[in-house]
């Protein structure tokens, strides 16, 4: 693995986003741009290869705004529609580049994905317009490549749904689990930077809370941590920042980490 390692945060609310129509509160009415949060999704710049994680309903917006074009792969986390919506928005890389673009996910992910953009992954659905991608499983804890990058699906627990986090030699980036098991732990030790989801500072059925996420850096030591997919609930930055560890930090959208 060779050259520079960054990612960069394109999204870090929750399916709802924030603002939240209808909502008066005052992360919803923030001045400050780092409280307006698009659906949860990261791109991640691996030497010459252009990774997108997920591909949400913002997708378009959120690589316009950061200039970016070039995905060599996506690689899904689930199949919750704030993560694979997007779809249809690859086209203008498939048409600017010229190729198709590989859909890496878990095989119940792959399925869905199936069944809900059947044009797309049909090869007898001729229409010129039509996203050209084709579908690629990866399997728990067992790495594969990606040109000259080895990525590594990490298994967490969305609540009662098994889903992948994945892991780019220092960089791992997780998002939407309540728990991750031991033998996944393992997986992430060592770790320069973690992206983690925390919902809220309150309980949640599937989703870590801010309590349990600094418990699970506690465990894991990554050198710095950033949270992603976060509720209006929150509070705003600026005040849940100077509430957290000095090695803890809420993500927001745009934020672009540069590893190596």
């Amino acid at each position: 693995m060779s050259g520079p390692l960054r990612i960069t945060l394109l999204g870090t609310g929750t399916s709802q986003g924030i603002p939240v129509i209808g909502c008066k509160c005052k992360v919803c009415t923030s001045a400050d741009s780092r409280d307006q949060r698009l659906r949860t999704a990261a791109f991640i710049q691996a030497g010459e290869t252009g990774l997108a994680i997920d591909i949400g309903p913002d997708f378009r917006r959120q690589m316009l705004a950061n200039d970016l074009q070039n995905v060599h792969a996506v690689l899904l986390t689930h199949e919750h529609n704030d993560h694979i919506s997007g779809l249809d928005d690859i086209r203008p890389i498939n048409f600017l580049y010229h190729r198709d673009i590989p859909i890496y996910g878990g095989q119940r992910t792959l399925s869905e994905m199936h069944r809900r953009f059947y044009y797309a992954f049909d090869p007898d659905y001729q229409y010129p317009g039509k996203p050209r991608v084709h579908s690629i499983t990866v399997e728990d804890n067992t790495p594969f490549a990606i040109g000259d990058q080895t990525i590594l699906p990490i298994v967490v627990d969305h609540g009662d749904m098994a889903i992948y986090g994945y892991r780019i030699g220092p960089l791992a980036y997780i998002t939407d689990a309540k728990t991750i098991p031991a033998s996944s732990k393992k997986d992430l030790q060592g770790l320069e930077v973690l992206i983690l989801n925390a919902l809220r500072f309150e309980p949640h059925l599937t989703h870590l809370n801010v309590e349990e996420a600094i418990a699970l850096c506690d465990e894991l030591k990554p050198r710095v941590c950033y949270l992603t997919h976060i509720s209006h609930e929150m509070g705003l930055q600026a005040d849940v920042n100077a509430m957290l560890p000095e090695n803890i930090r809420l993500g927001y959208d745009g934020l672009c980490i540069n590893l190596r």
